[in-house]
């Protein structure tokens, strides 16, 4: 099994549309959360009263990726401050986390898997040459307070065992110490065995367990990549065993699962959690780095273009706790909540809506994705997704000039001061694969030999076609290339400003409710799909100019609302048959249809 290794962020920078995502991005919550939410700007980790548990630790995961791919030296210097802070307040023994000594039985020390993440992702991006030590510190404390029993894993640090690798790993490179390992088996031994918990996942079961909880799960898909080396286990692909039980039970149309919070069958109207996006595109980040099978890349790239971006506002200032395929209106609940386990306000635009991990934890998905790029080994370099970026390293600069998903042409400029082997994975969903604008055979990958002193530039193109994906319930999804489809809802935007329990709500991290104003209740009247290309906006998922639509055919259909809610699509229609004449409809990207009927039928003939 071949391992690819991940660039810096000195390494790979944002060039295009990508380089927009971020800036918007840094200007907007993920880069201001220290100044407007009590749970970073007065949290116990710098010395405050607020949380001290997750919550700075899942902001920094991002935020501090964020900095150094744009160069901000103002968040650079923020970042800085709370590592500063951490570091400041670690013990002499090595505990790192905000909690008194004489309670850190009962403290969960989830906290300490994910700050010691944390500190690794900072070394990466800064260098700082006082990370190792205090990861070693910090880590050597574990073991020594699991070992001798004082502590042990519970809760979220019990179902999150694995996370711990990403620092233990970083730590087993540097030092050739028993201890590490001997950690390495008791995070697994006190850990979840999720083997023993894949029968919970064939239905919803209306309560709230950590064994069914989202978030854990797509955690989770990673973990024999991160642990098997350490532990020195065979790797057997559980991961593709784990996804295809959780998709066939609770898949979405771009590659999610259910989980508002707990895993949620397959309805269209149920949820799927912020942070779960987010941390599956981390675990198949990781999945691609360790094993190099394309199938984990292109199921990213599916979660990242779509689910991603549909669920935070087109000005990155607020987002949802939960996304809906067939999502029709977002406002509060006078009563029941809709979700299994989530609160009625889930699904609104937010700083907080439901709950705060999300807000804090989803800064991490675009800089994360952005170093997935490129990854290299000792004698090759592969371009894993081609957005637009620039790679730097090791006397080798490679620069993409793309448009994708939205367009499918790619120019790659490469100069390098070596000779090494340059690889492009191509999707399977590619056709007419062409190279400097002649065809070539479809394969996983493109190989080219670079030679040092060499200077060329790559033309590379392919087609998508649209296509009709079969969904449950006799419902299917439009599908090109990476990209899902959908039929846009226009709506209205309610601003509600509110303090609750000491947070406030302020423009522009206030919240809103996205009333639904057009009419929802169609099916697919025939089989054509037109593609039409527009040029890409400043905002590059827009709800307002998407940069591709597909112009098809559509017509009403007998579909009533969820019954006891005026603001939820029943999971099925009525029926089929037409009542309405045949409309000329565009479909918009997933990812730019903030309300949406993703799931529809095909019009019955009578």
């Amino acid at each position: 099994m071949k391992k690819w290794n991940f660039y810096t962020t000195n390494e790979i920078k944002p060039a295009g549309w990508m380089k927009r995502q971020l800036e918007l991005q840094a200007h907007s919550l993920s880069g201001n959360l220290d100044k407007v939410w009590p749970d970073v700007r007065d949290s116990a980790w710098i010395g405050g009263n607020a949380e001290g548990w997750e919550r700075v630790p899942y902001w920094l995961d991002g935020f501090i990726p964020l900095a150094y791919l744009l160069e901000d030296q103002d968040m650079i210097a923020r970042a800085k401050k709370y590592i500063d802070a951490i570091i400041a307040a670690q013990k002499e023994d090595g505990w790192i986390c905000p909690c008194d000594p004489e309670k850190i039985a009962e403290y969960d020390t989830w906290a300490v898997q994910l700050i010691t993440k944390v500190l690794t992702v900072y070394y990466e991006c800064s260098g700082d040459s006082r990370i190792p030590s205090v990861l070693y510190k910090a880590l050597k404390n574990y073991y020594d307070l699991l070992s001798n029993g004082t502590i042990k894993l519970f809760d979220w640090g019990k179902a999150r065992w694995y996370e711990a690798f990403i620092a233990l790993n970083f730590l087993h490179e540097r030092y050739e110490e028993d201890w590490i390992q001997k950690l390495a088996h008791i995070l697994k031994e006190q850990g979840t065995d999720y083997s023993e918990k894949a029968g919970l996942w064939e239905r919803p079961l209306n309560k709230w367990t950590y064994d069914t909880h989202i978030v854990n799960l797509t955690m989770m898909l990673k973990a024999e990549a991160v642990s098997h080396d350490l532990l020195h286990e065979e790797y057997t692909d559980k991961a593709e065993m784990f996804r295809t039980i959780l998709d066939r039970y609770n898949g979405t149309p771009v590659d999610l699962f259910t989980g508002d919070e707990c895993l949620s069958g397959l309805s269209p109207i149920q949820g799927t959690e912020l942070c779960s996006v987010a941390e599956q595109m981390y675990s198949y980040e990781l999945l691609y780095a360790y094993t190099g099978d394309t199938k984990w890349a292109e199921r990213l790239e599916t979660i990242a273009f779509n689910a991603l971006p549909a669920t935070i506002s087109d000005d990155m200032w607020a987002h949802q706790y939960v996304q809906q395929s067939n999502q029709i209106s977002c406002q509060r609940f006078p009563g029941k909540s809709l979700f299994r386990t989530n609160g009625p306000e889930a699904h609104i635009f937010g700083l907080e809506p439901n709950f705060g991990c999300c807000t804090a934890n989803f800064n991490q998905a675009w800089p994360k994705f952005l170093l997935s790029t490129f990854m290299y080994t000792e004698d090759s370099i592969i371009n894993v997704v081609p957005i637009p970026s620039h790679l730097e390293a090791d006397g080798v600069s490679i620069s993409l000039e793309t448009e994708y998903p939205f367009k499918n042409t790619f120019v790659y400029t490469i100069r390098s001061q070596k000779d090494f082997d340059f690889r492009i994975r191509i999707p399977s969903f590619a056709e007419n694969v062409k190279v400097d604008g002649a065809l070539t055979d479809k394969a996983e990958y493109l190989h080219f030999a670079v030679q040092k002193g060499e200077e060329k530039q790559i033309h590379l193109s392919f087609e998508t076609k649209p296509f009709f994906m079969e969904r449950p319930h006799n419902l299917k999804t439009v599908k090109c290339g990476s990209l899902v489809f959908s039929l846009p809802i226009a709506y209205e935007k309610v601003m509600l400003e509110y303090e609750r329990d000491g947070v406030e709500r302020k423009f522009p991290y206030c919240d809103y409710e996205y009333v639904g104003k057009s009419d929802w209740n169609y099916g697919y009247a025939d089989n054509t799909l037109q593609v039409v290309e527009r040029p890409v906006a400043e905002i590059p998922f827009s709800s307002e100019n998407p940069p591709i639509v597909i112009q098809t055919k559509a017509a009403k259909i007998p579909w009533e609302l969820e019954d006891g809610y005026e603001t939820v699509c029943a999971k099925t229609p009525v029926s089929a048959v037409a009542i309405g004449e045949t409309q000329d409809v565009t479909l918009y990207p997933y990812g730019c249809a903030k309300l949406r009927m993703t799931e529809m039928p095909m019009i019955e003939k009578k």
